[in-house]
């Protein structure tokens, strides 16, 4: 139990040997905009949807055809050379004219789509930013956890090695020499487990920053944001990029809507022809001709009906999401009040009569004042105080982070 306590304790020696990086948040904020896949995905929808309004502006392309006609059955194209052939050449080009002012209604809903494309990128990257920012945090909550389980590992340790001098000496009994090695052996674990999380979380962070080669050696430098009294800044949930989004689609939505009732207005396809005829003299002449589509079968219900069901769609989730909205800020300033209130309650005095009290009982203990329970009661005390409080401080570092991104949605570093 020994060896393997000492080869725990040694772990931060032999980190030694794997390079530090001290990161602080900015620093990981610069690398996460320049290296996450994540945002570089989010990044492809607003180039696919800046290439559909390139699409929508577009307008039909002509179309030409040649035709060869009076060929006979029986004679061919006829003999001699290509000119005295008995045949008729038709050379025709045909365009679409669209009326009802189809291209700007197809422009104006792919702007909106663009529009609103930009904006779900900036809510993706809200969301993305969050997430670094909980990674960076819990590397952090890690590696304060990792001290409070070596210290208190060496602590253990100290004290079952006094238990054995002072059991020899006859001033304990083994039941007690056995208790304190018991939480020694549960200090030694709780070491193992603070390890695999601080591995865990240097791996989450070295993933979302694109430095996985650098995992081992990432270290969160920043300190723990203080919590001060300032009034909280209001949040309004129109100013969120997922609400502005989802008004855009409603944009677009309407744009379709009014160009599904469009299609009720004929488009024209205009032709031009030149047609050489080599039947008897050879003539050439040319003609030009108007087409329309009959609306016999349908006059485009479905399609209307369609864009006017998704009109409604669009509608409902922009109203859902301003909801959802104002919901989020809500919970995120309560989070945030209920972290500070218990932050202060526990990095404050409760720590500081923690430790107070767990020194004075080591000492009592070891001028035999006290009784092992006692004294392994404030260790134990001091353990779990301790480990409170780097979990409020984490606690309130994320909510702060979630409350200012909810202040300032579209803030980039």
């Amino acid at each position: 139990m020994r060896r393997l306590l000492f080869a725990i304790l040694l772990l931060p020696l032999a980190s030694l040997a794997v390079p530090q990086r001290p990161l602080t948040l900015a620093e990981a904020e610069s690398l996460w905009v320049e290296r996450n896949r994540e945002l570089r995905l989010a990044e492809t929808a607003v180039a696919g949807a800046s290439a559909d309004v390139s699409i929508a502006g577009q307008r039909p392309n002509p179309e030409i055809s040649l035709n060869t006609l009076s060929i006979s059955p029986s004679e061919g194209f006829g003999a001699g050379p290509l000119k005295d052939k008995k045949m008729d050449s038709i050379l025709r080009v045909e365009q679409v004219v669209e009326r009802g002012g189809k291209r700007d209604l197809r422009l104006r809903g792919a702007e909106a789509r663009l529009a609103a494309a930009r904006l779900e990128l900036d809510a993706a990257t809200r969301q993305q930013r969050a997430t670094l920012h909980a990674a960076y945090y819990a590397l952090h909550l890690a590696q304060d956890r990792q001290t409070i389980a070596r210290e208190t590992a060496a602590l253990y340790e100290r004290g079952a090695v006094a238990g054995r001098l002072r059991q020899k000496a006859g001033d304990i009994s083994p039941v007690e020499l056995t208790r304190l090695e018991i939480d020694q052996a549960r200090a030694t674990a709780d070491v193992r487990q603070a390890e695999a999380e601080h591995v865990q979380a240097q791996q989450t962070l070295a993933y979302l920053i694109g430095a996985e080669a650098e995992a081992e050696g990432l270290v969160a430098a920043d300190p723990w944001p203080g919590a001060d009294d300032a009034p909280l800044a209001e949040a309004t949930p129109d100013r969120r990029p997922e609400v502005e989004a989802a008004a855009r689609r409603v944009a677009a939505a309407e744009a379709e809507r009014d160009l599904a009732h469009t299609r009720k207005t004929r488009d024209l396809t205009v032709g031009f022809q030149l047609e050489r005829n080599l039947q008897n003299a050879p003539t050439n002449s040319f003609g030009v001709g108007v087409s329309v589509p009959l609306f016999i079968w349908h006059e485009y219900e479905g399609d209307i009906a369609r864009a006017e069901a998704d009109l409604e769609t669009a509608r409902v989730q922009h109203a859902q999401l301003r909801a959802l909205a104002a919901g989020r800020i809500a919970v995120a300033r309560s989070a945030l009040l209920a972290a500070r209130d218990r932050l202060r309650r526990l990095a404050g005095s409760l720590l500081d009569d923690a430790e107070r009290v767990a020194r004075a009982s080591e000492l009592a203990y070891s001028k035999g004042a006290i009784g092992l329970t006692d004294l392994l009661d404030a260790r134990r005390t001091l353990r779990q105080v301790r480990s409170d409080a780097a979990a409020a401080r984490a606690d309130y570092a994320r909510a702060l982070s979630d409350w200012q991104s909810q202040i300032d949605p579209r803030n980039t570093p």
